[in-house]
Formats: structure tokens, sequence, C-alpha cells
């Protein structure tokens, strides 16, 4: 990806803007420091900005904790008067936004603020900027680490890039093309890795900035299991939106080379042609046809 120089390309030009939305989910423990630090780091970047909290539905005393920041400028407080997801927050806080550029962080304390203003001198050379969680000093948990690694091979073979960190809260985007995904990007935790291959397969210029990640205040609301389960999912669905050749034509190469194989044994061993060869010859073939037929339909979708 071709470096740009961004030095033409300062705060006080209309793009200098942003909207950081913050998901909320029982947060009473760190949102008001969080908020705080934010609004700290925001004002030394010469940029607009607002904060935009999304209290999804919390249980805890997030919501009276929240009230404290109505009426402080560049806040904005939302409420979801049930849980509706990670990713629905973040739909909800996109569509109040006031500013052409998004920036996500987790309410916990887990991203620096520093790490945030990282993101903002690339905003002119790309269309989305993300804080991957590869520097020096990560403290992430070992058993996350196993699946997301896997998963990571995966996603960047179906968006033909690679993925240092496909899922990590910390982001820069711009409003209106994450506003074109809206229908397909995941409303739970699995919003940032729909987000990234959206991105990524469609063409998009995407940078990863290595950050640091520390231990996140109060008890973490991923599920390992589970959640991992539906990121394969989610990769998968949003390879065949994005990259419906690079998931079904290896399937199609697979079930070909069976029926060679199984071609090859009733030849030789059985000395005619059985209905299992025939079968596995027109699954390979029809597979790879749907896979055709899905590519077309795509490439003719993003031309509208």
């Amino acid at each position: 990806m071709q470096e740009v120089d961004s030095s033409s390309q300062g705060p006080g030009l209309p793009q200098a803007q942003v909207s950081v939305v913050v998901p909320v989910y029982n947060e009473e423990n760190a949102i008001l420091e969080t908020c705080r630090l934010l609004s700290e780091t925001l004002a030394t970047t010469g940029w607009d900005w607002e904060v935009i909290c999304v209290n999804d539905g919390s249980k805890d005393g997030s919501s009276a904790v929240l009230k404290q920041l109505i009426g402080v400028p560049n806040m904005v407080v939302v409420e979801h008067d049930v849980n509706k997801g990670y990713g629905a927050a973040l739909k909800t806080g996109i569509r109040k936004a006031r500013y052409p550029w998004i920036a996500i962080i987790d309410a916990d304390g887990t991203y620096s603020m520093e790490a945030l203003k990282s993101l903002l001198p690339s905003a002119a050379n790309y269309d989305m900027v993300v804080g991957s969680r590869t520097g020096p000093n990560v403290k992430y948990s070992p058993i996350r680490r196993i699946p997301k690694f896997f998963l990571r091979r995966i996603a960047s073979f179906l968006a033909g890039s690679t993925i240092p960190d496909m899922n990590s809260g910390l982001r820069l985007f711009r409003r209106d093309i994450v506003q074109r995904f809206f229908p397909i990007l995941s409303d739970r935790f699995s919003f940032t890795t729909s987000i990234t291959m959206a991105f990524l397969t469609s063409g998009y210029h995407v940078l990863f900035i290595p950050i640091d990640y520390s231990e996140r205040v109060g008890q973490s609301k991923i599920r390992p299991i589970r959640d991992t389960i539906h990121f394969s999912q989610l990769i998968l669905r949003t390879g065949m939106y994005f990259a419906p050749m690079k998931v079904l034509m290896p399937l199609a190469y697979v079930l070909g080379g069976v029926a060679l194989a199984s071609l090859a044994y009733d030849l030789i061993e059985l000395k005619n042609l059985t209905d299992k060869t025939i079968l596995m010859a027109m699954f390979s073939m029809n597979t790879a046809i749907f896979a055709l037929l899905a590519d077309m339909i795509q490439k003719i979708w993003k031309m509208r």
C-alpha cells in the first residue's frame, strides 16, 4: 500500500472533525474517567470533536454516572432502554454523529488516549485506521490468542491482505463509508470484525498502527467459545458477500479432487463408473457454477 504525504492535510480543514463513539454496558467504574481523558486528549489535537456515549441498557449505575455528562460541552449521551449489543450501540452513535470521521473506543480503559490520538494524522490518506494490538505492551488473554490466530489467517486469505488485528475496538473511519455497510454489520461484538472484512474486501485503504493494550477495568463481556464460533460464521458470511470465489472455489477444487480420485479407483479397480463418482463430479461443478454466479452478482452490486 503506497504511503501518501499527509503534511497538506492538517487541522482546521473540514475533514479534521471527529465524533468519538463510546459504547457503554455496565461500566460505572470506568466511564467517567474515560470521558475525562478523552476530553483532555481531544482538546490537544486541533480537531473539532464530540464524544458520544451510548448506554446500551446497562444494569449497573452507568446511566446515573452518564447523567453527569449531560450538558457538558462536546459530550452527548444516548440511552438504549434495553441491551441491543455492542455493534448496535456503535450504529446508534454513528447515526447521532455530526462529523465525517468516526472514532470508536471502549469505555473500560484498555486503550490509551494517546493511541487514539496517534490514529488521527493518518486520516488524510486512509479510509480506516485501526489500532492494532500488536505493540510492545499488550496484556491479552493467551486463551483468546489461539482461536484468533487461525481466524486471522482465514480472514487475511479472504481479504487478500494481512490482518494483524481484525477486531480491535480502537479505530478511525469515514462515516459515509461505514453507513453503506450498516445492513451487514453485526449488532454484537463482531461489529469490528465485520467492518474490517467489509472495508478490506471492498478495496478501501486500511492502515494498521501497532498500539499497546491494557487490562480492562471490570469483568470482560467476551465469551470465548461462543464468540469464536460467531466470529468464524461472520468471517465466512462476509467472505460470501465480498469474495465468494475465495470461499467457494476451494470447496469446488476439493470436491473435484475427490471425484477424480473416485474415477481413478472406478476405472482401475472396479472397471466401471459408479454413482458416487458422478455425484461428486456434479457437486464440484455445481459449487463452481454457484461461485461464478455469486461473484458476478457481487460485482454487479459493487457497480451500483
